[in-house]
């Protein structure tokens, strides 16, 4: 092979023969291939590469002709410097060096470091006594298992012989080991160690492999390792890879910083699920965490699935509901995953809680990441107003002007929003899909109150993530649809814009809901675009309050309320009550409708017995016992009490999302023959924030002098809407039809009769 421009041989043999006469030099290489054409070691490439000097197309590709080039441009402005130059630099480098001997020299003098010799002669003595031990031990056996014959026991120290000797290498060599694997790894920037060593496996990410992060997340991750930065708050929204980075930050420290770790998770089940689903799937599949993290409990029995104990450290995963398992715990590194679903307990605030598990630690690190829900009552974004709040900016590709991409900057033609694109606040121009992920490559965090130290804050929405179900088309598309209902718009303010949800008034003005009546009602007026109707019952000491609901695609309609007088222990009252659930209506596309699902209150003591047989009787035609629950609930779901027929109503989540449908568009419609002493008993609440145990908590508190049974009747009517999962295509087939559906006996079995 020709090697006209004396290039190394092994160089030659990755890149083929190559002559003036054809040239023949790839038009692309890898690091490795271009590091051996040019003669020069893996780190100076690295450098090389770094500064700009090789010639990058994309991940380990390189320009081979425009590298070379501008490398033989550099060598020969580095054999242009001045002499002087290069002799101040050797002066330097050898300051250095005697600066380096006698700091090496104190510290030996400090007992901070010991001699090399010392140390081997301490291993050798260790080796020695290790050897003594396995060697000895025939005869230990021989003593314990009088047993065994002259044969085994010699079979036994021919084995321990042959195991000892088996590595062929001498005792020098095997101290130069020992010694080799007390040398701790290389400190790198968190996000190069998490791209060097992570891997996803398929159940975990939809691009298993090798982790690859986004330029915006090398940031945050880098600031999890700072050890400047005692704390790092993130306001998220969904697909921007928290959970990757979470995972990372925790994997280094067990791999390279071994210390005590606590997670912090909304409930038990989001603790068991992460371990299960994410934590040991990466640290099975990562060869550098393979094993550190063992599921077996070790000879003591502490090792369980939410408690590992690892060398040199321990990881806790604990459940905010569960205060007392964050007790006798002291951790340096603490890890808090959807904080805003943590409320505080009878204890206080349990990120408060946990936060003091970390004080004995001058080192601690404390990670915070959330998506926001309620603005005024929000711990992420608490924690994130006392940071130096960041903001990630990308440049317009037109003007080049730096910009967080918001909601307001993202407009598309009217009915298309498929054809979303970004509008450049500064210039104007128009940016395209396709631009979007130059844009992010070239962004770059900026604190908006720098003035802030030790407290790292990020806030990221979904605008800037690359994946294809974040396209701009396709989050407009996702608007549209939210934004028919406050219900949903929350969800994707929360979600996709990483914002805080602003809750309506404080209070309801119930003339003007009273001034938005329609001409509809019960019995003889129904909504043609009701398909649903559900009934919320309150009951008093002398009388049931009833109102029907009607529900549309998008709209809510209060058919009609009304009041049955009598005791709620006899039986005329449910009787009527009967009736009433049993009532058909004609619809005016020609059908007829009735009660889909009907909540009755058994939240009185003295008579919820009376509530729950009444109900027990009646569960196939969906008439459940309801009982009200104040906190972050759901809308509703069976109780956790054994053979209970019980349904647990989240009464503050229904109330705040009345209240905002109230007071945000009309999706609230109402009958004009409702009794005037509903609307003022739909705005009998007003919510209020109030501090409990340190952490704001939101309640709805009674207005003084008013009642609520409208309210209640509503909420329940609300609640049963859940529970109904008829599909309103069918149902409107079915309302079309001229057919009156039967009227179905109502049969209460006897249990004697059934013994």
């Amino acid at each position: 092979m020709s090697n006209p421009w004396g290039l190394d041989p092994d160089a030659l043999a990755l890149v083929g023969e190559i002559t003036p006469e054809n040239n023949a030099i790839p038009a692309e290489t890898t690091a490795a291939e271009l590091t051996a054409l040019v003669g020069v070691s893996n780190n100076r490439g690295r450098e090389l590469a770094d500064r700009g000097v090789f010639v990058r197309l994309g991940r380990n590709r390189f320009d081979t002709r425009a590298s070379v080039a501008a490398y033989v441009a550099e060598l020969t402005r580095t054999a242009k410097r001045p002499v002087a130059a290069d002799l101040d630099r050797a002066k330097l480098r050898v300051q250095t060096e005697t600066a380096d001997k006698l700091a090496t020299a104190n510290a030996v003098a400090r007992r901070e470091l010991l001699p090399a010799a010392e140390v081997e002669r301490e291993w050798a003595a260790i080796l020695r006594d290790v050897r003594a031990a396995m060697l000895a031990l025939p005869s230990r056996v021989a003593q314990r298992l009088g047993h065994l014959t002259p044969h085994d026991i010699a079979t036994l120290d021919r084995e321990i012989r042959d195991a000892l000797g088996r590595p062929r290498v001498t005792t020098l060599e095997t101290r130069r080991r020992a010694l080799r694997a007390l040398i701790p790894p290389p400190r790198l920037r968190l996000s190069e160690w998490i791209e060097g060593e992570m891997r996803l496996p398929e159940g975990v990410s939809a691009l298993p492999g090798r982790v690859s992060l986004w330029p915006y997340q090398r940031d945050i991750a880098d600031a999890i390792a700072d050890p400047e930065i005692e704390r790092v708050t993130l306001v998220k929204s969904v697909r921007v890879g928290f959970t990757t980075l979470l995972t990372g930050a925790l994997a280094s420290y067990v791999a390279n910083e071994p210390s005590p770790i606590l997670a912090l998770l909304p409930t038990e089940a989001d603790c068991r699920d992460y371990v299960v689903s994410d934590l040991e799937p990466i640290f099975d599949a990562t060869p550098a965490l393979r094993g550190l993290l063992s599921a077996e409990a070790d000879e003591t029995g502490r090792n369980t699935l939410l408690s590992r104990r690892f060398a040199g450290g321990s990881l806790k995963i604990v459940a905010a509901k569960s205060p007392r398992n964050l007790r006798r715990h002291n951790v340096r590194v603490l890890l808090i995953d959807e904080a805003d679903a943590m409320e505080p307990g009878a204890e206080g605030s349990p990120i408060t809680l946990a936060e003091r598990r970390t004080l004995s630690f001058a080192n601690r690190k404390i990670i915070l990441g959330s998506t926001p829900t309620l603005e005024a009552t929000s711990n992420v974004l608490r924690s994130y107003a006392r940071s130096d709040r960041r903001v990630f900016e990308v440049p317009c590709p037109e003007c080049g002007h730096c910009h967080e991409i918001t909601w307001a900057d993202i407009q598309w033609p009217e009915g298309e929003p498929h054809r979303a694109h970004y509008v450049c606040p500064e210039c104007g121009s128009v940016v395209e899909e396709r631009r979007k992920a130059a844009m992010v490559e070239a962004g770059r965090w900026r604190a908006s109150a720098p003035h802030v130290e030790g407290h790292a804050g990020f806030r990221l929405n979904a605008l800037v993530s690359t994946l294809a179900n974040a396209s701009w088309g396709k989050l407009a598309a996702e608007f549209v649809e939210a934004k028919r209902s406050p219900d949903t718009l929350q969800v994707f303010v929360n979600t996709i814009l990483a914002q805080g949800w602003r809750e309506a008034a404080e209070e309801i003005d119930e003339a003007a809901l009273a001034a938005r009546a329609e001409p509809f009602g019960l019995p003889d007026a129904m909504p043609a675009d009701v398909l649903v109707v559900t009934a919320g019952v309150d009951v008093q000491r002398d009388r049931l309050e009833i109102v029907f609901l009607g529900w549309g695609r998008e709209d809510i309609f209060v058919l009609g309320q009304s009041v049955i007088w009598g005791d709620p222990a006899g039986d005329d009252v449910w009787s009527e009550l009967d009736e009433a659930l049993r009532t058909t209506w004609k619809h005016p596309r020609g059908g007829f409708l009735r009660v889909d699902a009907a909540g009755v209150d058994a939240g009185d003591g003295e008579t919820m017995d009376r509530v729950m047989a009444y109900c027990r009787a009646r569960r196939a035609f969906r008439v459940h016992a309801l009982k009200g629950a104040t906190g972050n609930r759901p809308s509703i779901r069976a109780s956790d009490t054994k053979g209970s027929r019980l349904f647990i109503v989240g009464v503050d989540g229904l109330k705040a999302q009345l209240a905002t449908r109230l007071s945000r568009g009309k999706s609230v419609r109402f009958s004009d023959r409702l009794e005037g002493r509903f609307y003022e008993e739909l705005a009998s609440e007003r919510l209020l924030v109030r501090y409990v145990r340190g952490a704001p908590v939101r309640l709805w508190e009674r207005i003084p002098g008013r009642r609520a049974e409208s309210l209640d009747c509503v909420i329940y009517a609300m609640a049963v809407r859940a529970l109904v999962s008829k599909n309103l295509d069918q149902r409107e087939a079915e309302v079309a039809s001229p057919a009156a559906p039967p009227k179905k006996p109502i049969v209460v079995r006897s249990e004697w009769l059934s013994r």
